[in-house]
């Protein structure tokens, strides 16, 4: 199948990005990868009236840190992060993802800002920024500058609270002081979707307790999910063994996966429970280190 016909543009400026997408409104997809876009495009889950090609605009590629935050511009591609020193230096969790995601030839192209704006509940992304608490930001020509918390942007599959006149400019993520994270994976072959994913982050106090913790769920729910209740079992507590068993008990509880080619409701559910607590158990290995 083809795409319908569409408009394509590939402006220079930012500005000029933010000016079409003020005057067009709901009917402009951005382009950067792509590696999303194009096949719904094909089959015609997408039907954008114009295409906004963004790889043209400077200065929105940087890996680097501001203000206490790991920054992931919109044009930043998943090789970069995967190969990018502050990445490995600052975030454990990106860092175990993103070699990852999907195969060599889309790592090249695609964006982890597009990912997250794109909103597959089979995306790794959305479950990492989920676990590390990320914010979104994004911009528009008469609105100006927003930040939005990750678990308020992602909606529902395929659905965030960007507005048609915004555009992802980046991704940011806190700094951790003492923390490890981590991200498990099951996939049938390179570059498949998940068959399940959990991504983990644990923070430490001075007295080695638990002080804050992300655990988010790829392809086992009908978005990427947050498990707020197992992430509550661990604050305040010391780690052990027994208490990742019951934070991945009420991790594989929550999520709601369906049965398939892949594997039946159940394996995948006990596939959560043992990737949580080996994403917790590496987590903390982490943070300790």
């Amino acid at each position: 199948m083809y795409p319908r016909a569409f408009d394509y543009v590939a402006p220079e400026t930012k500005q000029e990005v933010l000016d079409i997408l003020a005057e067009r409104g709901g009917e402009v997809k951005v382009l950067a990868g792509g590696q999303s876009l194009i096949p719904m495009m094909k089959l015609r889950f997408a039907s954008p009236g114009t295409l906004v090609d963004i790889n043209r605009l400077s200065g929105l590629d940087s890996i680097d840190i501001q203000n206490g935050h790991l920054r992931v511009q919109a044009l930043a591609r998943h090789s970069d992060v995967v190969r990018s020193d502050v990445v490995a230096a600052e975030n454990d969790a990106m860092a175990s993802a993103a070699p990852w995601i999907a195969d060599p030839l889309v790592r090249n192209l695609g964006t982890l800002c597009g990912s997250v704006a794109h909103h597959d509940p089979e995306g790794d992304w959305a479950s990492v920024m989920l676990a590390c608490d990320a914010e979104v930001v994004a911009e528009s020509r008469d609105g100006g500058e927003r930040v939005i918390p990750i678990a308020g942007f992602l909606v529902d599959m395929f659905t965030t609270s960007l507005q048609p006149t915004e555009l992802v400019t980046e991704v940011r993520v806190p700094r951790y002081r003492r923390g490890g994270g981590n991200y498990q994976k099951l996939e049938r072959k390179i570059g498949d979707y998940a068959t399940v994913g959990v991504a983990t982050h644990l923070e430490l106090d001075d007295a080695g307790s638990i002080s804050n913790a992300g655990i988010a769920l790829t392809s086992v729910y009908a978005h990427n999910l947050k498990v707020t209740d197992a992430e509550q079992a661990l604050v305040g507590n010391a780690p052990s063994v027994e208490l990742f068993a019951e934070a991945a008990r009420i991790a594989a509880a929550a999520c709601d996966p369906t049965s398939d080619v892949r594997g039946s409701a159940e394996y995948k559910r006990d596939v959560v429970r043992v990737f949580t607590e080996r994403g917790l158990t590496a987590s903390l290995a982490a943070a300790q280190g």
